[in-house]
């Protein structure tokens, strides 16, 4: 059986690249294979037929890129949600409409019966909330397509953390990657929330109000997004610092945990990966069992996509259980609205949060 998708927004990660990840000579011009429609084209047993966009340039260009009939370039996503059949539909739009166009899918006449939804799952906590209701509702997967969780390193670390132990109880984690939260850090905080199994219960933040991608892109309209960072403490007890204020060209993805039975350190950017046994008190360096190398951008995340698509395919089979939730990508971006509502109100936040707290808007890509 072959399972049918479509897309809704034709841009960088929809299909035709994204401005710092890929070759700028191929952005916008051809196809690029870390992307949604890239990641169809390479699974197994599912096959990209629709796409729709309210941009009628950037929608031919991409039906023309990636081979989608004149006739199944939809000019608008309800156009494409009345006229397709579809088993999975992808939202590759800014995170202020996937709210919209998640909804949308879910209770359309597509009834697909999985939602891909690109990071973050949306710039509101209220809406985040809504968008999994829905999916609730009408027995659709939402999956969040937060790439580290579909690398066979990232989930085999986890296995390491949560089956072998390796870290006991872990104590305090530091991370750093670069600015922006929304469109570049929520990857950080994800794998944060995904390697500890936990989440914010307390939150203090700082906004530097730097954004680079507004000023590569030649924006015209102010956004909120920006860098930031600040302290959180897990529900599980874990004391996390974070920093993500730094420029793109010097940043690094790094982690380091501590625990009670050993530290790790992670760098994904310079290919280094180690961990510490403690033993009697002394920390001994130790092979990460069943992961020889590091994670990498050029291998893992460019793969990453590929496996997404795949677990859709296992998801739409009955053979899998969803990887990347909307009810856990919520975590990561009550951390984000956490930071922005400390900063504005100098005050520490709780998590949960209460209304009306809840529908503060980051506006971001």
């Amino acid at each position: 059986m072959t399972y049918k998708a479509g897309i809704i927004g034709t841009g960088g990660i929809a299909g035709m690249g994204i401005l710092g990840m890929h070759d700028a000579e191929a952005i916008g011009k051809e196809k690029i294979r870390a992307s949604h429609a890239g990641g169809y084209d390479a699974a197994r047993d599912i096959e990209l037929v629709a796409v729709a966009d309210v941009d009628e340039e950037k929608l031919e260009r991409f039906g023309e890129a990636w081979d989608i009939s004149a006739g199944r370039r939809y000019d608008g996503h309800e156009a494409m949600l009345e006229a397709e059949d579809l088993d999975v539909v992808s939202t590759c739009t800014p995170s202020f409409l996937h709210h919209r166009h998640v909804i949308d899918a879910a209770h359309s006449e597509a009834s697909p019966s999985v939602i891909w939804c690109e990071k973050p799952i949306d710039s509101q906590v209220t809406n985040a909330k809504e968008m999994i209701a829905a999916c609730e509702k009408t027995d659709t997967e939402l999956v969040v397509n937060h790439s580290f969780r579909f690398t066979d390193k990232l989930q085999q670390l986890h296995r390491l953390i949560h089956e072998e132990d390796i870290l006991g109880d872990v104590h305090s984690v530091s991370a750093q990657f670069r600015m922006e939260l929304l469109r570049n850090s929520t990857h950080l905080l994800d794998t944060l929330v995904y390697l500890l199994d936990a989440r914010a219960k307390t939150i203090g933040g700082f906004i530097n109000g730097e954004n680079e991608a507004a000023e590569s892109l030649n924006a015209t309209q102010p956004i909120d997004d920006a860098g930031g960072g600040g302290f959180v403490v897990m529900d599980d007890g874990t004391f996390v610092t974070i920093d993500c204020t730094i420029p793109r060209n010097v940043s690094s993805m790094t982690f380091q945990f501590i625990g009670s039975k050993g530290k790790l350190y992670l760098n994904n950017d310079d290919g280094e990966w180690r961990y510490w046994r403690l033993n009697n008190g002394e920390h001994i360096e130790t092979p990460l069992p069943g992961i020889d190398e590091s994670w990498t951008w050029e291998d893992d995340y460019k793969g990453s996509f590929e496996n997404a698509a795949n677990h859709i395919v296992d998801l739409l089979g009955g053979e899998a259980n969803n990887h990347s939730t909307g009810v856990a990508a919520l975590r990561s971006l009550e951390i984000i609205v956490g930071f922005y509502i400390s900063h504005y109100t100098g005050s520490q936040v709780d998590i949960p949060l209460n209304r009306p707290l809840r529908d503060v808007l980051i506006t971001s890509w």
